[in-house]
């Protein structure tokens, strides 16, 4: 898979991707991207990219000939996505949906955001990671890059991995424990690990994890039951 991110910073690419699982990733060729700085194809002598908002109002807006212009730099520009806290929420369905694509091309915004007539000319699809406003697209992008490039073959270890996540079947992941069995903290309390899980019953063990999975689902997030 390629990205192509269409952004004002794109020294802050690959940033945290760069790294671990992903960044093994990126070394073997399993993924790859091409940040594009949006300044450089404007042509004014102060490389702008922004303008006043028709109608009034605080902050600049990115202008639709510029972000145009970036845009058909690259070859083909495959799934376009804008980064956009009023956009469709990033779900686990949709990067499944997201990871069987060739090329995403993600447009990072700045200032206000960007001319609504360029996202509305190439299909832009708008995709939020939250119910808040950040300074820029970039780390946005990171987050549905990050999500997207793990469920990518031959990217983690265990095929199986993904499909026990949360929200791969509907609900909250249940509790993980490692060794030592018997836990000792610094004040002294001790905390074993639910017998079940050295039981070696491997049905028992199912069970119980997806009994887990239901209880912190319905006391942290109900409306995913709901659903």
């Amino acid at each position: 898979m390629k990205f192509q991110i269409l952004t004002l910073f794109p020294e802050l690419f690959p940033g945290p991707l760069g790294h671990s699982i992903t960044g093994r990733a990126l070394d073997k060729k399993l993924w790859s991207f091409e940040a594009k700085n949006i300044r450089d194809v404007a042509s004014d002598n102060h490389k702008t990219v922004d303008d006043v908002p028709f109608g009034g109002g605080a902050g600049m807006v990115m202008k639709p000939d510029i972000v145009e212009k970036a845009l058909l730099s690259f070859p083909s520009a495959g799934r376009k996505i804008y980064m956009s806290p009023r956009g469709t929420p990033l779900t686990q369905n949709l990067v499944k949906e997201l990871a069987t694509e060739e090329t995403l091309t993600i447009l990072c915004g700045r200032y206000e955001g960007v001319d609504q007539r360029v996202l509305d000319a190439y299909n832009f699809e708008e995709i939020s990671i939250g119910d808040y406003v950040l300074t820029g697209g970039e780390m946005a992008a990171h987050i549905l890059m990050d999500a997207t490039i793990r469920l990518l073959p031959n990217v983690l270890g265990n095929d199986t991995t993904p499909y026990e996540e949360s929200f791969s079947n509907g609900l909250l992941e249940y509790p993980h424990y490692t060794r030592p069995a018997l836990w000792t903290d610094a004040n002294g309390a001790t905390h074993p690990v639910p017998d079940i899980l050295t039981s070696g019953h491997h049905a028992n063990i199912a069970k119980w994890r997806h009994e887990q999975s239901m209880e912190l689902t319905k006391a942290r997030r109900p409306d995913l039951l709901e659903k």
